[in-house]
């Protein structure tokens, strides 16, 4: 379980709701698939929670199912779905944020507004 102190860059922006936690937990461990029970309980929600919204982020596509272990069906975050993807990225642009590292593509990805000198030469 996640105390205050080690909770996430994404779950301290965007607070600590079992959907967020539930999010949080295939972006830190996407590599691996689940079933439910477990998701639930490395989540730390109620497993009658996740089953209230599991579906929508099944239809949806952000989770896919990856195959079957004995009467239990695995899951993992779905990283050919863009917005999937797009979490993915975003989680880690907090983190790399919240630690001050600043790479090349994080740079890149921050677009400047335009200067005045240039909006007036736009207007021109």
């Amino acid at each position: 379980m996640k105390t205050e102190e080690n909770k996430s860059a994404f779950l301290e922006y965007f607070g600590d709701t079992p959907k967020l936690r539930f999010l949080d937990f295939l972006i830190g461990n996407h590599f691996f698939d689940f079933n439910m029970t477990d998701i639930a309980r490395e989540s730390n929600i109620s497993y009658n929670s996740l089953k209230s919204f599991f579906k929508e982020f099944l239809e949806k596509g952000i989770v896919a199912k990856t195959r079957r272990v004995g009467k239990s069906d695995m899951y993992k975050l779905n990283i050919e779905n863009p917005t999937a993807r797009n979490f993915l990225k975003f989680a880690w642009f907090l983190t790399k944020q919240d630690l001050g590292i600043e790479t090349k593509e994080t740079i890149a990805s921050i677009k400047e507004p335009i200067s005045l000198k240039k909006k007036a030469m736009i207007r021109v």
